[in-house]
C-alpha cells in the first residue's frame, strides 16, 4: 500500500510521537510503517484564527466541527496524477489518504479518493471516513492499517464465501469487531478488526458473569499460550478510541483490552540471582520444552513439572511430526539443569550458606510465583489508574492457560471470588455468539458544552441516531430490538485528555441536553479517574457518537440438573506440588459434574479445552449453568524470613517497582498540566531510610540518579526535623536538583509509631513555568540561577498534613523581585500539579505500608537491601566481562578507558574510567573537564550520576532492578568548579537538557558501546503574555554493533512526546510547514546512524522564540570506523526572504509570517562501511602498483 499525505509530512508516521518504547535499549526497535511508498500532495488547509496577523487572500469554508478553515493551497492535480501513476506502475493497488485537518474539512481527501479510484486503485482508505477524529498521527496510522488490512480481509472473506454453495449470497454473515459488536460482512474493514478476537472474550464473560453470578464489577483475565489480556466490565463496555497495539497507535472504537504478559509461552530465565519470567515468548512454534520442538523453558513447562497439567488429557499433536504427546521427561530434565545452575550460583554467592539446595519443584514453583506476580502488577496498575480498588472485583478467568493461575492471582490481588465459564477455553468464540449487532455513527465537533450549543448538539445526535436506526432496520431488526446510545467525547479546554461519556445513570434535566446530563456524566467520570475537577474551565465537545445496538436476544445457556450425589465423581488421583509440597489431588471431568457440586482444593477440573486448578483452601462450586465459581480462601500465609531467597527476591522486585509505577499513574491521573499529563515529563521513585534509590519507574532517564541526591540532601539538611504529615519541596541544583522547572516532592514514610522514616517516596515533574526572565522558565541566555525561576532548597510544602498554599505561592512569585524577571506565569497549574505530586506520594505511602503489613518491616527492608545488592552484582558482572575482554592483550587487572567530547562552546567533557577486573569496580574520573561556564550549560552533580546510572543500565543489556546498587561498584570524581559541579548560583537550565546528553556520549565513547546519538534535546519555546509552548524535538540515534540507528527519535536522557501537528495548530498561533526526516544526516558505516529531522513552522503573530540546542558545531562521533553524523542548525527565515543562522542558543522576537526551521543532528555510524573498504583497497592497489612500476588504467566513469 501507499500513503498520500501533505507535502512536508512524508515521514510523519515514521516519527510518530518521537518517543522510544524501551528507554534502555540502545538498539531502538519500533515497528516499521505499513506503507511501501509515499506521495506528497501539494495541498494545505489551516484553521482560521482570530490571533492570526498574517493577511492572506484565500478561500474559506466551515468544517463539520463548526471550525472555520482557510484553503491556503489547492490540490495540484496534475502532479498528483503523475505521482499516483508511478505508484500504480509499481503494482500497488491500495492507498491511505491523510491530510491535515481533514477531520473537519474532508473535501480534498474525497477529491483524491475519487481521482485514485478513477485511475484504477482497488482500495482507498480516507482518514476522514475511517475515523474523523482530531490528531493526524493516530488518524494516519488508522487509515494505513485500514488500507493494509481491508484488502486482505476482503480476499479472505471471498475465499471463505466461495467454499459455500451459492457463495453465501442469501446468508447473513456477521463478523466481530474490536468494539465488541457484530457487523455485516460488507461493513467489516481492517481498522475495526485488530482486537476482534479478544473482544469476543470480553463479551463472553460480560454476558455470563456480571449480574448473573455477581453484582461486583469483573476483571477479565484471558491467558492463552502466547498472550495474556486484561479488561474490565461493570455493566457497560469500556471503550477507548486511541490505543497502541504492537507499537502502532490506532484511532478506532475498541474495547479497553490491555496485553500484560506473554501467556503460557512466557520464557523462564535465571539472571544475576533473580528468577525472570518473560517478556519474551516461546510462541506456538517452537513453543515450550514439552512441545518437543527444541523450545525454551516456559510457564507451561513449570505447570507440567508441578503436576498441574496432565499429559494424558492432551491430544497427541506435538513434536516435529505433530503426533506426539506432551514430553514431561524433557521438561523435568530441563528443570534439573536449571536447578543445578541456580544452586551453583547460590553456593558461589554464599546465599545458600544456611539453606538446603533448592529442589526441582521449588524452582518450578518459584517461576510460577514470579509469573503470577508479574501478571498481578499490571492488573493492579490498570485498575488503580482508573480509580478502582482491584480487590473489589470478581476475576473472570478464561483462555487455555488461565485456569491454572486463577486462584493464585485472585489471592494476590485480594479478591475473594473467581468465575470460570464452562467454555473458558474457547470463550472468545462463545462470546461472538452472544454479541449484539452494532452500527456506529460518529462525527467530529469543536463546540463548547454550554446551553447555547445544546440545540446544535441534540440535532446532530438525532441525525446520527436516525442513521443507526435505519441501518439496523435494514438488517432486519425491529424497533423494539434496537437500542441507541448517544455519547459525547468531552475534555477540559487546553488539555488533551478526552473522555467518551454516555448518559446512562445521568437522565436529562432542565439545564441539560435532552439526551441526558452529559456534564454531570463527564464530571463524575473525570473525578473517578483523575481525582479532581477544574471548576470554571470550559468543556469542549471533540466528537459526537451514537452506538446503535441490534439486540441478538440469544439464550444458549443450558441448565444442569442438580447433583444427587453426596460428593462429585472423582475421575482419578494425582499429586500436585504446592507451597506445602506434594499433595494428593483429585481430578474431575467437567462434563461429569452437575449443578451445586462442591469441590475442595486441591483438585484439578479437566475440560476439553482447558485445565482448571483449585488450590488448597479454595472451594469450587458448579453453577446451574455448568460454570465454575471458586471461593478463594486465605489459607496460611507463608512466613518469609529476612534471609535472601531468590524467588522472593524476584517477587519483591516486582512489588517495589509496582509502587513506583502506581505512583506514576496517580500523578498522571491527578496532574493538570500538559507537561505531566500528556508529555509524561515526570518520574516517581521509592527510597530507603538512608535515601538510597530502591525502585524508579522507567519514566525520564535524566531523573534516574538525581532524585536520590535530593532525598539524601534533605536527610542531611533536616535531620530529625521530619515528621509524619510533612512533605518537602526541592529543586535547587545544590540539593540534587536537575534544573529549576523540575520540582521534586519528597514524603517521608513513617510506619505506625516509628520515630524515623522507614522509607521515602518522591516524584519529580517538569512544571511549564516557575517564573524567570522568559516564559517557560527555559531562558536561552541565563547567566545566574535566579533568572531561571523560583528556587526551593528544603521547603516544607505540607506541614503536619496542611498544604502550605500561601507560602508556596509567595515562593513561586519571588523571582518577580529581580530586574527583568517575573514570578510564575501559571500559578494555578503549579499548585494543581504540586497537589498531584502530593497525591502520588500518598499513594506510595499507602502501598509501602501495605507491603510492610503483609511481610513485616524487617523483611521489607531486608529485601530492599537484597535487591540493591542484586543490581550491584549485575553491574559488577558487566564490568568484569568488559574488563576481561579489554585486557586479553594487555595482561593487567586494571582496564583504563578514556574519552573526550566537547560542548559547542569548546568546553571539554573528559572521562577516564579505571575498571578493576577482579572485583568489578570502576572509577569514573572527570578530571580535565572544563570550568563552569558563563551561561546555562552547567550541570549539577546529580545530572552526572543520572547519566552514569543510565549508561550502566543500558550496557547491562537486560532488565535489572534500577536502584542505588547500580552505583555501588562505582566511584565518581568530579572536580569542584567545573561545568559538572558548578557554584551555587550558576545557571543550569541547559545542563539538564544538553550537557546531560554529552556526558552520556562521553561514557559510551569510553566504553565503545555505540556511536553518538544526536546529543541534544532541541528545546524550543515560544510565547507571549497570552500563550506559551515548549517542546523537545527528535533527532538521529547512534548505530552500534549489529544495529542501524533509528531516525527521528528521542534518545538517551529524554523520552518526552511531541504535540500532534493538528493540536499544535489548533491551540497555538503557528503553522507547521514540515516535519520530516533529513536524509543522509546520519553517519555512514557498516551500520548507519539515524537521520535527524527538519521541523519548520510559520508564526502567525509576533512572539518571542527561545532555542536551547547543542551539536551545532561538533559532530556526533562515529565508532569503529563509522563516520560522524551531520550537525544541526537553527534558521530563521524572515518573511522578506532573509535567512539568518540563529546559532545554538538564542532568544529572538519573531514577526507574523516569519519561519523557524529546526534541523536536528543525526546519529553517528558504526563500523567501516562497504564503500570505505573499497576506497581503502583502491588506495592500497595504487600504492602497490607504484612500488612495482606499473601503470593503472583510469576506468571510464559513468
Amino acid at each position: 500500500m501507499a500513503l498520500v499525505i501533505n507535502k512536508g509530512f512524508r515521514d510523519l508516521l515514521h516519527i510518530g510521537n518521537q518517543s522510544r518504547p524501551k528507554i534502555f535499549d540502545l538498539a531502538i526497535t519500533i515497528p516499521d510503517v505499513l506503507y511501501d511508498d509515499v506521495v506528497e500532495v501539494t495541498e494545505r488547509v489551516v484553521l482560521s484564527s482570530d490571533r492570526c496577523q498574517i493577511k492572506k487572500q484565500c478561500k474559506t469554508a466551515i468544517g463539520t466541527t463548526g471550525e472555520k478553515v482557510e484553503i491556503w493551497e489547492e490540490i495540484d492535480k496534475e502532479k498528483l496524477t503523475a505521482d499516483l501513476q508511478k505508484i500504480l506502475d509499481r503494482g500497488i493497488m491500495s492507498l491511505a489518504v491523510v491530510l491535515m485537518h481533514s477531520y473537519t474539512f474532508a473535501d480534498h481527501e474525497k477529491e483524491i479518493g475519487t481521482l485514485a479510484k478513477e485511475m484504477g486503485f482497488s482500495h482507498v482508505s480516507l482518514s476522514s471516513e475511517v475515523m474523523p477524529m482530531v490528531k493526524i498521527v493516530p488518524r494516519g496510522f488508522t487509515a494505513c492499517a485500514d488500507a493494509y488490512l481491508t484488502p486482505c480481509i476482503k480476499k479472505y472473506v471471498h475465499g471463505f464465501s466461495s467454499g459455500f454453495k451459492g457463495g453465501l449470497k442469501n446468508a447473513r454473515v456477521l463478523f466481530m469487531q474490536s468494539d465488541g459488536g457484530l457487523t455485516p460482512v460488507q461493513s467489516f474493514y481492517g481498522s475495526r478488526a485488530i482486537l476482534s478476537g479478544p473482544a469476543g472474550g470480553v463479551v463472553g464473560y460480560a454476558m455470563t458473569t456480571y449480574h448473573k453470578e455477581s453484582d461486583k464489577p469483573v476483571i477479565g483475565f484471558d491467558m492463552g499460550g502466547t498472550s495474556t489480556d486484561v479488561s474490565r466490565y461493570a455493566g457497560q463496555f469500556e471503550h477507548v478510541f486511541e490505543t497502541t497495539t504492537a507499537g502502532i497507535t490506532i484511532q478506532a472504537p475498541q474495547l479497553d483490552i490491555n496485553t500484560v504478559a506473554a501467556g503460557g509461552g512466557s520464557q523462564l530465565y535465571f539472571r544475576s540471582g533473580m528468577f525472570v519470567v518473560g517478556p519474551e515468548s516461546a510462541g506456538a512454534h517452537p513453543g515450550p520444552v514439552c512441545y518437543k520442538k527444541g523450545g525454551p523453558l516456559a510457564v507451561t513447562d513449570a505447570n507440567l513439572c508441578l503436576g498441574r497439567l496432565l499429559p494424558e488429557h492432551f491430544p497427541h499433536i506435538f513434536g516435529k511430526t505433530e503426533d506426539q504427546p506432551l514430553d514431561k521427561e524433557a521438561t523435568l530434565k530441563a528443570f534439573d539443569n536449571a536447578t543445578k545452575e541456580i544452586n551453583e550460583y547460590m553456593r558461589i554467592e554464599g546465599s545458600a550458606a544456611n539453606k538446603q539446595a533448592l529442589t526441582r519443584e521449588e524452582v518450578a514453583m518459584g517461576f510460577i510465583s514470579v509469573a503470577n506476580e508479574a501478571m498481578c502488577r499490571p492488573i493492579r496498575a490498570l485498575t488503580e489508574a482508573k480509580g478502582f480498588d482491584t480487590s473489589r472485583h470478581v476475576l473472570a478467568c478464561f483462555g487455555g492457560a488461565g485456569g491454572q493461575h486463577a486462584c493464585s492471582i485472585a489471592r494476590s490481588l485480594g479478591m475473594t471470588s473467581v468465575f470460570i465459564h464452562r467454555y473458558s477455553g474457547i470463550l472468545s468464540a462463545y462470546g461472538m455468539a452472544l454479541a449484539d449487532v452494532v452500527h456506529e455513527a460518529q462525527e467530529p465537533c469543536a463546540s463548547i458544552y454550554t446551553s447555547e450549543n445544546f440545540q446544535t448538539i441534540d440535532s446532530r445526535i438525532k441525525e446520527l441516531s436516525t442513521e443507526c436506526q435505519a441501518e439496523l432496520e435494514k438488517q432486519g431488526f425491529s424497533t423494539s430490538q434496537i437500542e441507541l446510545q448517544p455519547f459525547l467525547h468531552l475534555r477540559y479546554d487546553r488539555t488533551d485528555c478526552a473522555l467518551m461519556c454516555s448518559t446512562e445513570n445521568f437522565p436529562a434535566t432542565q439545564g441539560s441536553s435532552k439526551y441526558g446530563d452529559f456534564l454531570q456524566a463527564f464530571l463524575a467520570r473525570y473525578s473517578q479517574e483523575f481525582g479532581f475537577s477544574i471548576p470554571g474551565r470550559p468543556i469542549i465537545v471533540d466528537d459526537i457518537r451514537v452506538r446503535g445496538i441490534g439486540k441478538s436476544c440469544i439464550e444458549i445457556e443450558q441448565k444442569l440438573p442438580k447433583s444427587q450425589l453426596s460428593s462429585p465423581p472423582v475421575n482419578s488421583m494425582t499429586k500436585c506440588y504446592f507451597d506445602e509440597g506434594y499433595l494428593e489431588t483429585k481430578v474431575y471431568l467437567l462434563e461429569k459434574l452437575q449443578a451445586e457440586d462442591k469441590i475442595q482444593g486441591p483438585s484439578i477440573i479437566i475440560d476439553q479445552n482447558s485445565t482448571i486448578l483449585v488450590e488448597p483452601n479454595c472451594e469450587a462450586i458448579i453453577t446451574e449453568n455448568g460454570d465454575i465459581k471458586i471461593k478463594i480462601g486465605r489459607g496460611e500465609i507463608e512466613k518469609i524470613g529476612s534471609d535472601l531467597d531468590p524467588i522472593q527476591l524476584s517477587i519483591f522486585s516486582h512489588r517495589f517497582m509496582s509502587i513506583a509505577e502506581q505512583m506514576g499513574r496517580t500523578l498522571q491521573r491527578t496532574a493538570i498540566s500538559t507537561n505531566i499529563k500528556e508529555r509524561l515529563d515526570f518520574s516517581c521513585a521509592l527510597f530507603g531510610p538512608d535515601g538510597g534509590l530502591v525502585s524508579n519507574a522507567p519514566h525520564i532517564p535524566v531523573h534516574l540518579g538525581a532524585m536520590q541526591e535530593t532525598v539524601q540532601c534533605q536527610l542531611r539538611t533536616l535531620g530529625d526535623d521530619m515528621h509524619d504529615g510533612d512533605v518537602i519541596l526541592s529543586n535547587h541544583p545544590q540539593s540534587g536538583g536537575s534544573h529549576l522547572p523540575d520540582l521534586t516532592v519528597i514524603t517521608p514514610v513513617f510506619y505506625k509509631k516509628s520515630k524515623r522514616p522507614v522509607f521515602f517516596v518522591a516524584s519529580r515533574g517538569h512544571h511549564a513555568d516557575i517564573g524567570g526572565i522568559t516564559p517557560g522558565s527555559m531562558p536561552a541566555h541565563s547567566h545566574y540561577l535566579w533568572q531561571e525561576g523560583a528556587v526551593f532548597k528544603s521547603f516544607k510544602l505540607v506541614k503536619a498534613g496542611v498544604f502550605q498554599e500561601e507560602e508556596v505561592t509567595a515562593a513561586l512569585n519571588a523571582p518577580g523581585v529581580y530586574p527583568g524577571s517575573s514570578g510564575t506565569r501559571n500559578l494555578h497549574d503549579n499548585l494543581s500539579d504540586l497537589r498531584a505530586q502530593v497525591a502520588a506520594s500518598q499513594k506510595g505511602i499507602h502501598l509501602v505500608c501495605g507491603l510492610i503489613d503483609e511481610y513485616g518491616l524487617d523483611v521489607v527492608q531486608a529485601y530492599m537491601a537484597h535487591i540493591q545488592h542484586n543490581a550491584e552484582i549485575a553491574v559488577r558482572d558487566m564490568l568484569k566481562y568488559l574488563a576481561h575482554e579489554r585486557n586479553k592483550s594487555y595482561g593487567s587487572d586494571i582496564c583504563q578507558l578514556k574519552a573526550v567530547d566537547h560542548m559547542d562552546d569548546g568546553t571539554r567533557i573528559c572521562l577516564t574510567v579505571d575498571i578493576n577486573e577482579q572485583d568489578g569496580s570502576a572509577m569514573f574520573d572527570f578530571t580535565g573537564t572544563g570550568f563552569e561556564v558563563f551561561g546555562n550549560c552547567n550541570a549539577p552533580r546529580a545530572i552526572t550520576f543520572s547519566a552514569v546510572i543510565y549508561s550502566l543500565r543500558c550496557m547491562v543489556g537486560y532488565d535489572i532492578p534500577l536502584n542505588q546498587g547500580c552505583l555501588k561498584p562505582i566511584s565518581v570524581h568530579i572536580p569542584p568548579g567545573c561545568i559538572l559541579d558548578p557554584s551555587e548560583m550558576a545557571a543550569v537550565v541547559g545542563g539538564n537538557v544538553l550537557t546531560s546528553q554529552r556526558i552520556v556520549d562521553v561514557i559510551f565513547k569510553a566504553f565503545r558501546a555505540c556511536a553518538a546519538s544526536q546529543g541534544c534535546m532541541n528545546n524550543i519555546t515560544f510565547g507571549d503574555e497570552e500563550v506559551g509552548y515548549y517542546e523537545t524535538v527528535a533527532g538521529g540515534a547512534g548505530a552500534g554493533p549489529g544495529w542501524h540507528g533509528r531516525s527521528g527519535v528521542h534518545t538517551h536522557m529524554t523520552n518526552t512526546r511531541i504535540t500532534d501537528p493538528e493540536i499544535l495548530e489548533r491551540r497555538y498561533p503557528v503553522i507547521l510547514n514540515q516535519f520530516a526526516l533529513n536524509p543522509h544526516t546520519g553517519g555512514r558505516g557498516a551500520y548507519r546512524g539515524g537521520d535527524g529531522v527538519i521541523r519548520e513552522m510559520t508564526f502567525r503573530k509576533v512572539l518571542t522564540l527561545s532555542i536551547l540546542t547543542e551539536r551545532r558545531t561538533f559532530q556526533p562521533y562515529g565508532m569503529e570506523g563509522g563516520h560522524p553524523a551531520k550537525v544541526g542548525q537553527n534558521l530563521l527565515i524572515h518573511k522578506d526572504g532573509r535567512i539568518l543562522n540563529l546559532g545554538g542558543k538564542t532568544s529572538v522576537t519573531v514577526e507574523d509570517g516569519d519561519c523557524f526551521r529546526l534541523i536536528t543532528p543525526g546519529g553517528g555510524g558504526y563500523g567501516v562501511g562497504f564503500c570505505d573498504q573499497l576506497d581503502k583497497r583502491r588506495v592500497e592497489a595504487y600504492r602497490l602498483a607504484q612500488e612495482l612500476g606499473l601503470e593503472l588504467q583510469e576506468p571510464n566513469r559513468p
